[in-house]
């Protein structure tokens, strides 16, 4: 992708105070989301990364994840699957637990939305402290999955979150 892309990308993400809570500087994609041109772009970045491996489905993390994850799936046409928020799936589940820069929560997955050994990508948009993304991970793996890399369109190198998923190989395309 031209450097220019990935500058325009940059300047359509809105810094928003104070958000969720008083302290943090919320990095808002709805830009991106609400112009056409930016979000196949922003798409674009992920399928070209995605389309030089052997992947069998994409995982997407609750909510803005889905976002970039559906639309990747669907253009690579392998299957998806979503880990939301404790409560919110209907069949049997395995659970994670995380911490959030501004708070702590749960995350689920089926037990039965992977084979064991099918290759996955990990997609969200915004890798900050590592902690959803690592509890994704955890259960990525503990269902049987083999995790190829982890995929944000927005790393806040600062929070230092890449650490808490390694050995997982971390790709970001937006760095702050």
């Amino acid at each position: 992708m031209p450097p220019e892309t990935v500058e325009r990308l940059r300047n359509a993400i809105r810094d928003v105070l104070d958000f969720p809570k008083p302290g943090i500087v919320f990095k808002d994609i709805t830009p991106v989301l609400g112009h056409g041109t930016l979000f196949r772009e922003a798409i674009d970045l992920f399928l070209e990364r995605c389309r030089t491996q052997e992947i069998d489905k994409i995982v997407c993390i609750d909510a803005r994840g889905f976002l970039f994850g559906s639309a990747v799936a669907y253009a690579l046409g392998v299957g998806l699957i979503p880990i939301r928020k404790k409560g919110k799936l209907p069949y049997k589940t395995q659970r994670a637990a995380y911490a959030l820069e501004y708070g702590e929560a749960e995350i689920e997955m089926h037990v039965d939305c992977l084979e064991p050994g099918e290759r996955i990508v990990l997609i969200d948009d915004l890798l900050a402290t590592g902690g959803t993304s690592a509890s994704a991970i955890t259960l990525i793996t503990a269902i049987g999955g083999v995790l190829v890399e982890a995929q944000f369109l927005i790393e806040l190198e600062f929070l230092h979150g890449r650490e808490k998923l390694e050995p997982t190989p971390v790709i970001s395309f937006l760095k702050y």
